[in-house]
């Protein structure tokens, strides 16, 4: 009882940090509020949430991940490929090889496999910490899907980098060239793993339903079960079970293409996956603060291991750390752009190199969050000759100064670094959707035309059949004649022939959706929002 107790007042700590961060008159991420409030808990209580390393990144980390590689825009994410890239894989190894040597430098006393450890842990960033920032403080679209891109691929990359880490720490080994062989299987085996077994889990759910129809509750357990059995199978393999539910996210947007669901099953589908992202990224940091005040209670102690008896010297620690990965990230970014800039040149476009505000707010959004956390929690308690692991409370005191220090900092200078940037425009929207509404309207006319001439063939009160469908096909011509800058009379229809040809329209539009998508003449972010919009039609005709 005791147990249950507790998850229930972390699950109500992360319902008011919502409430509690809106409410406040001044900015502040909604983590920091749910860090606070965890702290609360953990003071008020004598018991303490123990966490097995294993269960933790096996609970947490797989739905988050599979939930970013799904919902992330791909095509946006493509047109800056090469920096994403650059940020995500680059930049995390160099962070771990110039942090993990500054660590050790900095902290003797911390064996140089854990200071990589420890640096691996801190390298990838948390977009949904900047996402909280920048509710209050508008960040500009593109930045964000770097980022968004970034942090997906470099929560694998960084856990991957943790595990070889770990893995020397533990055997006080370290080959290169194995590490090389090893980090292919990885990568690739995990990235295969997770592909697959979205694929056979998308064809065995549209097999079953095409024979037996399709029930909602079953479709949307299914989707909550891939990331888990991408992971499983993948680190069964020893393949990276992380990359695996990554990979596993990104094919479920493109298996959804051809196997479309139903428009119930996919409203409140997404229904639950917002509310398991919520609560997960909520419990993270709720736990984080619940298990500050026992960091803290053993500062004394841990700061011993560094030769030092005061504890203000974690804080030093921690603010060097902060500093270093930020001059790391500026450096990295000048740098990337610069290049890209030179690419462009050189293909006889012309760039304007960028503010310097720019570079340092994309530094400085470069937030410590859910996927730090869980990492350093992962550290084993101890080595394979049962000596407890080394200098691991302090490893995980760091990593939460880290990931405090770094939201404090994103909080406060996103909005003065942002302030009055100008930044180029966005590509227009309107006029790629507007087309994609004609394109489907169009083939919903179609559609209708065809049904209507199907149910009139043959039968004596033909003239209700056409007259449906032409009311039908009127509000479809409605939305072209509109579009095209035409205006004309609305519509009226409520029987059931008419429900009937709107729900042909809505499937032929659906169709038309997922043509213009695969031929990428639409992009992601378009077709997430038409599908949302005929979603909705759907379950009202049906209804």
């Amino acid at each position: 009882m005791e147990t249950v107790s507790i998850v229930l007042f972390l699950l109500l700590a992360v319902v008011v940090s919502g409430a509690v961060a809106r409410m406040l008159p001044f900015s502040i991420p909604t983590p920091l509020v749910q860090i606070v409030l965890g702290a609360i808990i953990g003071l008020s209580t004598s018991h303490r949430v123990e966490l097995d390393p294993e269960l933790f990144l096996f609970l947490f980390l797989p739905p988050l991940l599979f939930l970013d590689g799904w919902r992330i825009p791909k095509d946006e994410l493509l047109k800056d490929a090469s920096t994403v890239v650059e940020l995500a894989l680059g930049l995390v190894l160099i962070t771990v090889v110039g942090m993990g040597f500054f660590i050790h430098w900095m902290i003797p006393a911390m064996p140089l496999a854990v200071a990589f450890a420890l640096a691996a842990v801190v390298s990838p960033t948390d977009p949904i910490a900047v996402s909280a920032i920048a509710a209050r403080v508008p960040i500009p679209k593109r930045m964000m899907h770097i980022l968004e891109g970034e942090s997906l691929l470099n929560d694998a990359s960084g856990l991957v980098c943790l595990r070889f880490a770990v893995a020397a720490a533990l055997t006080g080994t370290f080959s290169a060239g194995e590490a090389a062989l090893n980090f292919a299987w990885v990568a690739l085996g995990g990235l295969a793993i997770g592909v697959a077994v979205t694929i056979a889990a998308t064809r065995a759910k549209a097999w079953v339903t095409k024979r037996w129809g399709e029930d909602t509750g079953s479709q949307i357990l299914v989707s909550l079960l891939i990331p888990f059995g991408s992971y499983l199978l993948a680190e069964h393999l020893h393949a990276s079970g992380i990359l695996a539910a990554v990979s596993a996210g990104v094919t479920m947007t493109f298996a959804e293409i051809s196997r479309q669901a139903m428009a119930v099953t996919r409203m409140r589908r997404n229904s639950v996956w917002d509310m398991i992202q919520f609560t997960l990224n909520g419990i993270i940091f709720v736990l984080l603060g619940e298990q500050l005040p026992s960091i803290l209670s053993g500062a004394r102690q841990t700061v011993a291991l560094t030769g030092h008896s005061a504890p203000w010297w974690l804080a030093v620690y921690v603010l060097a750390i902060v500093a270093g990965l930020a001059a790391l990230r500026f450096l990295w970014v000048w740098a990337s752009l610069k290049f890209t800039i030179l690419r462009k040149t050189a293909k006889g476009v012309g760039v304007q190199s960028p503010d310097w505000r720019l570079i340092a707010a994309t530094s400085v959004a470069g937030v410590r969050g859910a996927i730090t956390l869980a990492g350093v929690l992962t550290l084993p308690l101890a080595l394979h000759d049962g000596t407890p692991f080394p200098a691991r409370d302090l490893a995980i005191f760091l990593a939460a100064g880290v990931i405090v220090v770094s939201l404090v900092l994103a909080s406060i200078g996103l909005p003065v670094l942002l302030k009055g940037l100008t930044m180029p425009p966005e590509p227009a929207k309107q006029a790629e959707e507007d087309s994609a509404r004609v394109t489907t309207a169009q083939a919903a006319i179609q559609a209708i035309e065809r049904h209507q001439h199907a149910l009139a063939e043959d039968k004596v009160e033909a003239d209700i059949y056409a007259d449906a469908g032409g009311q039908v096909m009127n509000l479809y011509r409605e939305r072209v004649e509109g579009l095209s800058g035409r205006q004309s009379d609305e519509s009226r229809a409520s029987d059931r022939l008419i429900r009937e040809f709107r729900l042909v329209g809505v499937r032929a539009e659906r169709a038309a959706v997922a043509k213009l998508l695969r031929a990428r003449r639409i992009s992601s972010e378009t077709a997430r929002k038409l599908t949302r919009e005929l979603d909705l039609s759907e379950a009202r005709y049906i209804g």
